[in-house]
């Protein structure tokens, strides 16, 4: 049975590699592979357990009490990043990241790869890689003209915005399940990861500065469209920003699980974008004239607007795939397989730089949420830290490697090929030197193995 269940996790994995060429979207063998996973194990009346990380072994349980169990930690992922979704789609509705166009007003190609290489690193670790490679080359399209020349600040920004996500527990997916199972916080996040990540975003950028196709000026009006739709965009940036930026502290001081800080910032976020949007708080009624009001709302009010814009395939491929791999979990087999790894290759750098290289190839989620399954160290051993920037910068090596990728790839049709001969050795570049930052940082200056 065990080899039925590796099959079927393999047959689904490859469907969600193979997404483009399939042409089925990948939350679909997610959802299928989980439930497939869980019905076997169910029907064959397999032996479950939970890992207990402090004595490194496996103790049994039943399959309700772990299938709730792996159910609560994804909800828990899942429900902060709808809470942060929302909390961008509302800055978007009222425009809010048409201010950060106005800060543009260098023609220099040089100036701007510099530029949008800090912009991409600083706002990823605010509102997730995904989301600031959307917003730059919204933006990008707007300033630069020439295609050719768009390609290559789409590539850097790929990039530079997977570098600045991998030292923020709210910058990536996989950092934020990473802080959220409380394998790492906050802080020793930052203190370990962020250097590397600045050194993955300076190495590349300043290679790719001297090339040709960064010298010269561009031939745009940046005078045009600097002002927002709305006269509250401002207010609503830096608002949603700050709110989302203070969920980490929210933790801090309550010890209460992230999602709860973020939706606290939600609640704050969208009672100002209800009162800026001049709309009345809507009350659930039987009532018909009150339902068409309700109605009415819905379509002017920026909060429900917001929710419908909310990418749910994304949030149930991970549903999918987290509790796929907890099926794995359960069964033992990744902590077996973890085992039997660590004694084939004794040094865990290579193993997590191999991680890295892998979320290349296929996608970065499932290979850490199986990498948790597979460790069992303790909450913020440096080994945390060394997967959190493996995976999350390693994506950049291939376009198809990261949310990041694949979004820029769908926006300016980036062709996988140029990405390849073009963009994906300095990112290889980047990785590295990072990599090397990481190791060097650990053992010479924090002094931690």
């Amino acid at each position: 049975m065990e080899t039925l269940i590796i099959v079927v996790f393999l047959l689904g994995y490859l469907a969600i590699t193979l997404e483009h060429n399939l042409k089925i979207d990948k939350l679909i063998p997610a959802l299928a592979m989980m439930a497939i996973l869980w019905a076997i194990i169910a029907l064959a009346h397999m032996p479950v357990f939970e890992v207990n990380a402090e004595l490194k072994e496996l103790e049994p349980t039943h399959i309700d009490e772990i299938l709730l169990h792996h159910l609560g930690k994804t909800a828990e992922i899942l429900v902060f990043l709808l809470g942060a979704m929302t909390i961008v789609e509302i800055i978007d509705y009222f425009d809010g990241f048409a201010t950060i166009k106005g800060y543009i007003r260098t023609r220099s190609k040089r100036k701007l790869l510099w530029l949008f290489s800090i912009l991409a690193f600083i706002l990823s670790a605010i509102i997730d890689n995904l989301t600031a490679t959307i917003v730059l080359i919204t933006i990008l399209q707007k300033v630069i003209k020439d295609r050719n020349t768009r390609l290559w600040f789409a590539g850097m920004i790929i990039i530079n915005a997977n570098a600045g996500g991998a030292w923020s527990p709210i910058g990536d997916v996989t950092t934020t399940m990473l802080w959220i199972a409380n394998k790492v916080s906050a802080s020793q996040l930052v203190i370990h990861v962020l250097l590397p990540s600045i050194m993955c975003t300076v190495v590349p950028t300043f290679i790719a500065s001297r090339a040709k196709v960064f010298q010269g000026n561009i031939d745009a009006d940046l005078s045009a469209e600097n002002t927002t739709k709305s006269k509250y965009g401002p207010t609503m940036l830096y608002l949603g920003l700050g709110m989302i930026v203070f969920v980490p502290f929210f933790k801090t001081f309550t010890h209460l699980p992230p999602y709860v800080g973020m939706m606290l910032s939600l609640a704050v976020v969208a009672t100002f974008a209800e009162i800026y949007s001049k709309t009345k708080f809507s009350l659930s009624s039987a009532d018909q004239t009150q339902h068409e009001e309700h109605a009415e709302h819905a379509l002017h009010s920026p909060v429900h607007a917001s929710l419908s814009k909310i990418e749910l395939p994304s949030i149930l491929f991970f549903l999918g795939i987290l509790l796929a791999v907890a099926a794995l979990e359960s069964l033992g087999l990744l902590f077996t397989y973890a085992e039997s790894m660590n004694e084939a290759i004794p040094n865990t750098d290579i193993v997590v730089m191999l991680l890295g290289a892998g979320s290349a190839v296929i996608d970065n989620v499932p290979l850490v949420a199986a990498s948790m399954g597979m460790f069992s160290a303790a909450m913020d051993d440096p080994l945390w830290h060394f997967i959190a920037y493996s995976a999350g910068t390693g994506g950049s090596m291939l376009i198809i490697g990261s949310a990041a990728g694949v979004v820029a790839m769908g926006m300016e049709k980036i062709d996988f090929f140029w990405y390849l001969k073009k963009i994906a050795w300095l990112a290889l570049v980047g990785f590295v030197a990072g990599a090397i930052t990481f190791m060097l940082l650990r053992d010479y200056v924090l002094n931690v193995h």
